[in-house]
């Protein structure tokens, strides 16, 4: 029972939900610019940061625990999806030939999608399991993903103002270290996390900017559709400012084989070209 709760991501969760509102309570408790404007009567300050910290906290968990865009494993359901996505936008002729999952044996795994040995399923347009949210970021979670890291990083740099405010003189170090010691653990803390935040959300922006997932970014040697595009092509590429607009307003699941298609063809690359570099599974 243990291994699964683990597992599940349970405990994950509850140390960083638990590890927030302790680092909030240490900011409410000591002398921070919180505990001043409440003492002066001016809530407004203290309202927006809880106000700010519970969103991070709901889309921490609505994050990790949506479905990240798993492939249906009935390969009926599958089959059809495929053939309904393919058919109504490319033409038979040029479809090309879906992969199998070596690993949960689908039958017909689309375009981008990766199979995640810790979920133990494929997931649409992979980019990453994220061990912070105990899932995979993948095409139905990802914006969310991008937004939740925003919050946080203004969570995080909020934090960080209102814990450099906290701080009191002592006439020796033993005396400031025992008034300010539990206030500088949790300044740690948050320089800590706004540091990756601030990493993770501007790599994340980039990489949505160039359509682009983490996976296709580090793994490009070894993935089969993109071994013959160039060093750096990218088939998927439709500009910054479509691709950040269909990335954060198109809530749809993309036939990526019809824009891989599509681009190789505007590319001046025969159809197939296009069908032997989609045969193989990456690994």
């Amino acid at each position: 029972m243990v291994q699964n709760i683990f597992r599940s991501g349970f405990l994950v969760r509850v140390s960083h939900t638990v590890l927030t509102f302790l680092i909030t309570l240490v900011l409410f408790l000591h002398n921070t610019d919180l505990r001043r404007d409440e003492d002066q009567g001016e809530f407004l300050g203290p309202l927006l940061f809880f106000l700010l910290v519970m969103g991070s906290v709901l889309l921490y968990l609505t994050v990790s625990l949506m479905d990240p865009g798993f492939v249906l494993t009935d390969t009926g359901k599958v089959l059809q999806c495929s053939d309904e996505e393919v058919e109504s936008m490319v033409p038979r002729s040029l479809t090309p030939r879906l992969r199998r999952c070596g690993y949960c044996l689908l039958q017909q795994q689309p375009m981008r999608a990766k199979h995640c040995q810790t979920c133990k399923q494929c997931v649409r347009r992979y980019d990453h399991h994220c061990p912070w949210i105990e899932n995979c970021v993948g095409e139905r979670n990802h914006r969310w993903f991008l937004v939740y890291l925003l919050v946080q990083l203004l969570v995080l740099l909020w934090a960080l103002h209102i814990a450099l405010s906290g701080f009191s003189p002592s006439a020796s170090w033993q005396l400031w270290l025992r008034a300010n010691g539990i206030l500088l653990a949790a300044l740690c803390v948050v320089t800590v996390c706004s540091l990756v935040t601030l990493l993770l959300l501007g790599s994340h922006l980039y990489l949505v900017s160039i359509n682009c997932t983490t996976w296709e970014f580090m793994s490009r040697h070894r993935i089969s559709y993109l071994k013959g595009c160039g060093n750096e092509a990218n088939p998927f590429d439709r500009g910054v400012v479509c691709n950040l607009w269909a990335f954060f307003c198109m809530c749809r699941t993309v036939a990526w084989e019809q824009v891989y298609l599509t681009n190789l063809k505007g590319d001046g690359v025969s159809p197939s070209t296009s069908l032997s570099l989609t045969e193989s599974c990456p690994l």
